[in-house]
């Protein structure tokens, strides 16, 4: 099923559409009412919707989203991610269509239209009847949020989409019609809004379990689809009052004094323990859960010359660039001792911001007890395949897993969605975009742009950010390049800045290394100039669904 009609017109078979997919079958008598009439068919209808959310480890053909942004190139020429990048991508040829959330809205619609407590209220003498009726209270709160997600991924993409809200006929969905942008995030905003004090704050104390919807979720959401709307790609008049709401709504989540930034040598989001040792982590707000123990991740991204690795996304010079020195100078390539010394000293110690060492493999780092060599003729240098950029990737790597055929060892690989720091990050950039000064606060937000900034470097023990003006908005805007490194931000956050075809981010460099002795010398190299038309600002959507639904037109110039 690959497009809103075959996705919708399931709609007509009722609600037992989604409990298909639930190991409910029509053929087994089961009715719709019967559907809705038990706590767990309802518990595991809204588990079906939680199971779309998205989870970028390798999405496109195996490679991340980011290796379609300045931060990472994938090492396999024939991957279709190259689509993005080399003029190839159209309208027949989709990439990360994201299609499947047509499923989870349908879903969530047709959930919320059959969904009835008081059909529960025949098990008011079981002894569970006052948890399950609390429990099943929520159902409806979650999947509202649910929903707004996927409108806001989708949006984020296209742009204008329809605004489906309710289950449609056949006869009725090839002719919906498309909603404006803004009217999107303003049904987005309003859901957030109400829906956050219905959920728990933190759902331990409501499920005894992570990964479902909390009111932090929702404000998250709320925050980040606000920011979207303020940016110049959608406020191209630069409206303050959409700032405003940014801030604001970033505001909202921090002021719930929920969610920390511990060191980030403390923080479980960064442990090599790895599994389900993220989930401790106090900056988590939102995840996709992964049920499955896989070693796939590391297998596509483990350094080529690791046994069964194959090297796929691999970081940019650009991004390696971005992380500043410890001492909070910008790395200079026309500084000989920075480029002496590019990720160790003599002695052997980090030179660098200590997040790239989490994002990054570069040549001297450690992994799986072995030294890794990405200088020409390096034991992870010598094939053809193996990594172009010089770097191979670390961020939700885990040394815990092991690709031995022999003995392998697999884990949870958890995605996150949402995480304090993005928050704070959101809150720096609106501040200081509403204020115009990266000092001013209001009674409604009474912590600076430059403080929520300082709040993320100082979790990384680095130097707190002096600058003012157009410099603190290049810092605010780096620091969510290095701190949200392949999260999936920086694809989209090019576009919303209206930056992606600068040369800068189309210039794609990396870095080669040779080895003198017991010294090496390193020189940046251009490794491809990304094809870029203004239209990409925008995803095309599928030219079948353009042809089956002439009132959704073509987004511009595609």
């Amino acid at each position: 099923m690959r497009n809103i009609k075959l996705y919708l017109m399931l709609l007509m078979l009722g609600s037992l559409g989604a409990c298909d997919y639930l190991d409910y079958d029509e053929t087994s008598g089961k009715t719709q009412e019967e559907a809705y009439a038990y706590f767990d068919n309802l518990n595991q209808l809204t588990t079906y919707i939680y199971t779309l959310l998205p989870a970028d480890l390798g999405a496109i053909d195996d490679a991340m989203l980011e290796s379609a942004s300045d931060n990472s190139l994938y090492t396999w020429e024939n991957n279709e991610i190259y689509y993005m990048t080399n003029g190839v991508w159209s309208p027949l040829k989709t990439v990360d269509t994201q299609w499947t959330l047509w499923t989870g809205i349908r879903s969530a619609n047709s959930f919320l239209e059959n969904f009835d407590p008081e059909v529960l209220k025949r098990f008011e003498y079981n002894d569970d009847y006052d948890e399950i009726v609390s429990k099943s209270a929520k159902f409806p709160y979650e999947v509202r949020f649910l929903r707004a997600f996927y409108f806001f991924e989708l949006a984020k993409r296209y742009g204008d989409i329809p605004l489906l809200t309710r289950t449609y006929s056949q006869e009725e969905i090839n002719s919906v019609e498309k909603t404006p942008f803004d009217e999107i995030i303003d049904f987005i905003v309003r859901e957030c809004t109400e829906i956050a004090p219905e959920l728990p704050v933190d759902q331990n104390d409501f499920w005894d379990e992570t990964g479902r919807a909390t009111k932090g979720a929702a404000l998250a959401l709320k925050s980040r689809a606000l920011l979207y709307a303020a940016s110049p790609l959608h406020n191209p008049s630069n409206d303050l009052t959409k700032w405003e709401a940014a801030a604001k709504a970033a505001y909202e989540v921090i002021a719930m004094n929920e969610y920390s930034l511990p060191a980030i040598a403390d923080d479980p989001l960064y442990s090599d323990q790895g599994g389900n040792t993220v989930l401790r982590s106090p900056q988590l707000i939102f995840e996709r859960r992964s049920e499955e123990l896989t070693n796939d991740f590391e297998a596509r991204n483990e350094p080529m010359g690791y046994e069964g690795a194959e090297g796929g996304n691999t970081p940019s010079q650009n991004l390696v660039d971005a992380y500043e020195l410890k001492d909070g100078t910008p790395f200079d390539w026309n500084n000989p001792t920075h480029v002496n010394n590019m990720y160790y000293d003599a002695a052997g110690g980090q030179t660098r911001d200590p997040r790239l060492y989490l994002n990054v493999l570069t040549n001297g780092s450690t992994w799986l007890g072995e030294t890794v060599e990405t200088f020409d003729g390096g034991k992870h240098k010598v094939l053809d395949n193996s990594t172009k950029t010089g770097y191979y990737l670390r961020k939700y790597m885990n040394p815990s897993v092991s690709l031995d055929p022999v003995t392998p060892n697999k884990l949870h690989h958890h995605y996150i969605l949402f995480r304090y720091a993005e928050i704070l990050l959101n809150y720096a950039e609106a501040m200081f975009e509403w204020q115009g000064n990266a000092d001013a606060t209001t009674t409604d937000c009474p912590l600076s742009a430059r403080e929520a900034l300082n709040q993320v470097r100082t979790s990384a023990n680095m130097k707190a950010v002096d600058a003012s003006g157009d410099a603190f908005r290049e810092k605010v805007r780096n620091e969510r390049r290095i701190e949200l490194a392949f999260e999936g931000h920086r694809f989209f956050d090019v576009r919303r800045w209206k930056i992606a075809g600068d040369d800068a981010v189309r210039n794609i460099y990396g870095v080669e290394i040779t080895k003198n002795g017991n010294s090496y010398s390193y020189r940046k190299v251009l490794l491809e100039t990304r094809y870029w038309n203004n239209k990409m600002y925008l995803y095309p959507f599928p030219q079948n669904e353009v042809y089956m639904n002439p009132n959704l037109t073509q987004n511009a110039d595609w």
